[in-house]
């Protein structure tokens, strides 16, 4: 059990956070690839509990990453009072070749997991992400608006920076040619991954996860008028992966007039861990406080 998590066990609350970490646990000897896979805390969802709020947050880590890259935003938002749940996305965690089956409806339905552990123990629910976590924030508020009360998008890659990434759908259909057709030592189905946090993220990307990806943000960007939550948005000014303009486009389509876009002066893409985290964590700190879902700062 993490520091802060139920002092009085919860038997539903239980009954899903085992669940959820056998499922992992089961995954993780299934897809377990020497010189690769992460040690097994890493990939372990996370959940730490507030007993004195009746909020929750639903934290969504990014794309060949794991609950651990979103542990040092979970333990701030643990620190104002709020509970915090971290699922494990399928497919992460464990190999890249298990990601390299998983598609986005697997991630969302890791989220809707992630949704019904929360609902066990808040009144409230507020979800966040960053990178493709951030995406599937936000479409899990399209899909069921009524289930949050506001959403928070960091680095949400609606727009790619490297010029390849044009042509990863090409390059994923010639691989399941070749595969079809028995020429898989033709296929290139992952590509070199230039990891932030390499004890934590996957150093080959699979071809076919970052298809799903631009998949999920095109659906995305179609219904970003329909959230009506407040939504705070935030970008890096020099992001190396994601074009830094996804997040003042995010902004702009976004329905709800109670939102707020932040710029991070930083030139990498993972600015949710280390010294720059702070920056992060101050929006999203000022930005619950205008939501009411968290008391202001003495």
């Amino acid at each position: 059990m993490h520091k802060g998590e139920l002092a009085k066990s919860d038997n539903r609350t239980d009954i899903l956070l085992k669940a959820e970490s056998a499922l992992f646990i089961k995954e993780y000897e299934k897809n377990y690839c020497a010189g690769e896979s992460k040690p097994q805390n890493i990939g372990m969802p996370f959940f730490l509990y507030s007993p004195e709020s009746d909020t929750g947050v639903l934290l969504i880590h990014g794309l060949m990453a794991a609950p651990e890259e979103v542990r040092e935003w979970g333990e701030f938002l643990h620190a104002k009072g709020l509970t915090v749940y971290a699922p494990r996305l399928s497919g992460h965690g464990t190999s890249s070749q298990d990601l390299s089956v998983r598609n986005y409806q697997d991630w969302l339905d890791s989220v809707n997991r992630g949704h019904a552990v929360l609902q066990t123990c808040c009144k409230k629910i507020l979800i966040a992400g960053f990178s493709t976590g951030a995406g599937l924030a936000l479409q899990s508020v399209i899909l069921r608006p009524h289930d949050f009360e506001a959403v928070i998008a960091v680095s949400a890659p609606l727009k790619f920076k490297k010029f390849s990434s044009r042509f990863a759908e090409t390059l994923n259909a010639f691989n399941r040619y070749c595969n079809y057709w028995g020429m898989g030592n033709l296929a290139k189905e992952f590509m070199k991954n230039d990891a932030d946090n390499p004890h934590i993220n996957y150093l080959l990307c699979p071809v076919s996860a970052f298809v799903q990806v631009k998949k999920l943000m095109k659906k995305v960007r179609k219904s970003l008028s329909d959230i009506d939550i407040p939504a705070l948005v935030i970008q890096a000014k020099n992001d190396p992966k994601v074009a830094p303009q996804s997040g003042p486009a995010i902004f702009k389509l976004l329905g709800t007039d109670k939102k707020h876009f932040a710029w991070i002066d930083y030139n990498m893409h993972g600015i949710i861990r280390g010294k720059i985290a702070s920056d992060i964590f101050k929006e999203v700190e000022s930005f619950l406080t205008s939501c009411s879902l968290i008391n202001s700062p003495q």
